[in-house]
């Protein structure tokens, strides 16, 4: 325990320092939202990364989809590294990047206003960030609790309130650097501690061979490809159309999420693009692959109840998995969790309170609003999202990964479309808009309700239908049909606009030559001038000797 606690003590007083060392860098709304928009490809890569994998991932998914679908829940890790990361960065990455700047934009709020020419789109995507990134706050608080209380057996609402408080204090002081600089910090243990608690755990069990003969032993559960035995252990499990459900939500869902969106924000520069997309799969693979790879051997470690469901609740596997490590190896995962969980809330909360404060608050005082004010304000919205986000946290029984599902579910199913197809398709209409934001919202609410209500049982085309998991996959899904069929048959924007908020893809630039060697009997001196003007007046050059320099157009 001493061991732990030292170690503990130490990452608190690291994060702390951090937020007073950047609090001199944040004094402006820009700083301290976005760090200047100056934040290099491995500090933006390990944000990323690290605003994308929390304890609701270690703990709570892990655990859960572990225990659901044996070892083959490995392709969700995969699929958040090529899918989540790979593909978010290549084709979201510059784009995002190019256009907010151009639009002035600060916050995914922001861009929809001025994407579409809408400040109600604004007002109420501001709206929709604020409420329903809390359930996902909250779940982060509960999977970090629940292994805080297995270490320390300290009461749950104590360490709830704990990491609020350690949160709250280097958010409110230094805004998105010190964020992003406790981020890397936070990644390199990530990464360090899964793949020592990996091995570690296996271990426990003769090594990664023999646990994965001890789960060829394991019958299937009755009613799901009944007498096919070992099917935790294959390659693609006992239910692959629900893993691929989980696969589409926690892979896809990062594409519309407001605070992994305006990690793309924050690039410095083209080349920090393409170094931060490797960085970026690089970490996902590692800490997303293996905490599922991790999780994928649960029922080995963790009897069965009578109804077939872990002894421990899906939320205690990884928990119970973890109790027969050294104490230093508990003491790394208690920070890796920790680091986990603090770089997401921080992302979170930031996310939300500047939501808040530019989209709605700033807009109301029509200009009465100076830097200073912005800034009180802003740390103020941190402070109430935290305090908002334990209330809801303190509820122990609410599952993890019902939390997140819906969130996610809410928020992506809602935003991806329109910022996506924004980015790329001049096309996209308001009307569109608006139509993603009510499925998106409207399917989730209705959802919750029903499911709440017990009206909802059973499978469609193989998904679990009261699943949240499969309901954030489909709202997903869906919006990225709705909108292109709603934009083609509803008004289109002005084509000077459309011309506008575009031109920040078709600037052009001057560059100097890159070829110097020619070939036939061409000398250099009539080469170079020659292709020069031949580039400039779209002709192709006459080779026939003459010294006689062309006229260069500007």
């Amino acid at each position: 325990m001493p061991i732990i606690i030292t170690i503990l003590v130490l990452y608190i007083a690291l994060a702390v320092g951090i937020g007073i060392y950047c609090n001199r860098k944040a004094n402006t709304v820009n700083e301290y939202v976005l760090g200047g928009r100056s934040v290099g490809p491995w500090i933006t890569a390990f944000a990323y990364g690290t605003s994308y994998f929390s304890a609701v991932i270690f703990v709570g998914y892990a655990g859960k989809f572990g225990w659901n679908f044996g070892v083959s829940s490995t392709w969700i890790g995969i699929g958040n590294c090529l899918i989540g990361s790979l593909m978010a960065w290549a084709l979201m990455g510059r784009r995002t990047r190019v256009m907010s700047k151009h639009l002035e934009s600060s916050t995914m709020p922001e861009f929809f206003e001025r994407r579409y020419m809408s400040k109600t789109l604004k007002i109420v995507a501001a709206i929709i960030v604020f409420i329903f990134l809390i359930p996902y706050t909250a779940s982060v608080y509960n999977g970090l609790s629940r292994l805080f209380e297995m270490v320390f057996h300290v009461d749950y609402s104590i360490c709830v309130i704990a990491m609020a408080v350690v949160t709250a204090v280097y958010v409110i002081l230094g805004g998105y650097k010190a964020t992003a600089y406790n981020d890397f910090i936070q990644g390199i243990i990530m990464l360090i501690g899964i793949a020592a608690v990996v091995i570690a755990t296996l271990a426990n069990k003769g090594g990664f061979y023999e646990a994965l003969n001890q789960m060829s032993q394991i019958p299937n559960e009755k009613g799901v490809l009944a007498g096919m035995q070992g099917a935790y252990s294959s390659f693609f499990g006992p239910d692959p159309i629900n893993l691929l459900g989980v696969i589409i939500l926690t892979s896809l869902g990062t594409w519309g999420l407001p605070q992994m969106v305006t990690k793309f924000y924050t690039i410095k520069d083209e080349r920090s693009i393409k170094s931060g997309m490797i960085v970026s799969t690089a970490f996902a693979l590692v800490v997303a692959g293996g905490c599922y790879f991790l999780g994928g051997f649960g029922r080995i470690f963790v009897a069965p109840d009578a109804n077939g469901a872990p002894s421990s609740g899906f939320d205690g596997i990884i928990p119970a998995m973890l109790e027969s490590l050294p104490d230093l190896l508990i003491g790394v995962v208690v920070v890796l969790v920790l680091s986990a969980s603090m770089s997401t809330l921080s992302s979170l909360v930031l996310t939300s309170s500047s939501s808040i404060t530019l989209d709605l608050i700033k807009p109301m005082m029509k200009g009465k609003l100076d830097e200073k004010k912005q800034l009180l304000i802003l740390r103020a919205f941190v402070a109430v999202f935290l305090v908002v986000s334990v209330i809801i946290a303190l509820n122990k029984n609410a599952l993890i990964s019902d939390l997140m599902g819906y969130s996610w579910g809410a928020l992506a199913g809602a935003f991806l479309a329109p910022f996506l197809y924004g980015l790329f398709w001049k096309k996209t209409t308001r009307a569109s808009v608006w139509v993603s934001f009510i499925f998106g919202i409207g399917v989730t609410v209705l959802h919750l309700i029903m499911a709440s209500a017990g009206m909802l049982s059973g499978t469609f085309l193989g998904f679990t239908v009261a699943s949240p998991v499969n309901l954030g996959a489909f709202t997903m899904v869906g919006s990225l049909i709705i909108v292109p069929i709603v934009s083609l048959v509803t008004p289109k924007m002005r084509k000077i606009d459309l011309d506008y908020i575009f031109s920040c893809y078709g600037k052009k630039v001057v560059v100097k030559q890159s070829e110097a060697i020619t070939s036939g009997e061409e000398t250099v001196e009539e080469a170079v001038p020659a292709r020069a003007s031949a580039r400039t007046e779209g002709t192709r050059p006459a080779n026939n000797g003459s010294k006689k320099k062309k006229k260069k157009k500007k």
